[in-house]
């Protein structure tokens, strides 16, 4: 009998692969145009996100060159001189890099560690009021700071923590010395904390209420029927039955740790404050947008990018391995 060659065996099995590569690139083709036929009315109202995506989200990336070339607006980006990783250097080597690390950190983790919970325990909370009507108030009053602008709340907040404001005035009752609260390095990081679960517990809660109405009642009614009282209800059947809501907007948080908004922070630090609550985001805004130095910030910024997406793939992978619940 012949031998059949392993070259030749090889290559057939090169050409099936190829084949079936084949057959399964026209069968995703074919699958996409009656999909896009039957559901045409989807994909319409799909476009405008998606324009929207590729507009201020994708499109702009070509300008995170920048991080790699002294940059003037006269030269352009493609005709300014690459410098490579100059300003990432300058900026790992800086006195700044340690405090503002540091402070990000602090922020961003105490803002995780206390803030993310907030809004679960007050969907958990809002699920056990037994009175419908008091439970659709106390969502609307806590809704309702989401809609304030952010620079009403930040003039609120430097009012009411002044030498005499309401929140340092109350605080006098328990010791605390009649003084501008933001002008104090330590009470900083409170401030912007506890204010931003007021503003956002509300409106964060919505997502956990949606995911509370999709329980199954029969497992409450088993439960009860074995003697559950309410919290063990809450910790056998209602924890558990959210708990990959949870884990998909923990991920999402923890992505998100480095790029706290400049915003808030601009509006309520001054230079008495700034060692414990400069953080990068408002740095790339006082070298860029304020001293000019687009090229400096754009490293800076890229480098906050890259952490960000290190965390979520980590965290991410960390939680299909644990609980195989993740975004993919």
């Amino acid at each position: 009998m012949e031998q059949i060659q392993p070259t030749s065996l090889k290559n057939a099995q090169t050409t099936k692969n190829t084949t079936k590569a084949l057959e399964d690139n026209q069968s995703f083709w074919r699958r996409l145009g009656k999909d896009l036929s039957v559901n045409r009315e989807q994909y319409l109202i799909f476009i405008p996100v998606l324009l929207y995506y590729i507009l201020f989200h994708y499109f702009p990336m070509y300008g995170s060159v920048i991080a790699f070339k002294d940059y003037t607006p006269s030269a352009g980006i493609w005709n300014s001189p690459w410098v490579g990783f100059k300003h990432f250097k300058s900026f790992f080597e800086s006195y700044y890099f340690i405090t503002l690390l540091k402070n990000t950190l602090i922020l961003s983790i105490t803002n995780l560690l206390v803030g993310f919970p907030a809004p679960i325990l007050l969907a958990l909370l809002l699920n056990e009021l037994r009175s419908k009507r008091f439970a659709r108030m106390v969502q609307t009053i806590t809704y309702m700071p989401h809609f304030i602008s952010l620079v009403v709340i930040c003039g609120m907040l430097l009012q009411f923590t002044r030498d005499n404001g309401i929140i340092t005035h109350l605080l006098g009752y328990f010791g605390y010395p009649q003084q501008t609260m933001l002008n104090n390095a330590n009470t900083f990081v409170p401030i912007y904390v506890l204010s931003g679960i007021w503003q956002e517990a509300g409106w964060g809660s919505i997502i956990y209420l949606a995911a509370l109405t999709g329980i199954d009642q029969e497992l409450y009614e088993a439960a009860a029927i074995d003697g559950a009282n309410r919290f063990q209800k809450m910790f056998s059947i209602t924890i558990p039955c959210i708990l990959p809501t949870i884990v998909i907007m923990f991920i999402m948080r923890v992505g998100k740790i480095m790029s706290l908004g400049a915003e808030k922070v601009i509006l309520l630090y001054n230079p008495a404050i700034y060692d414990s609550a400069d953080i990068i985001s408002s740095y790339v805004y006082r070298r860029g947008i304020i001293g000019t130095d687009w090229s400096f910030s754009a490293a800076v910024g890229l480098f906050n990018s890259v952490v960000n997406f290190i965390l979520v793939f980590a965290v991410n992978a960390l939680s299909r391995k644990m609980n195989d619940t993740s975004l993919w």
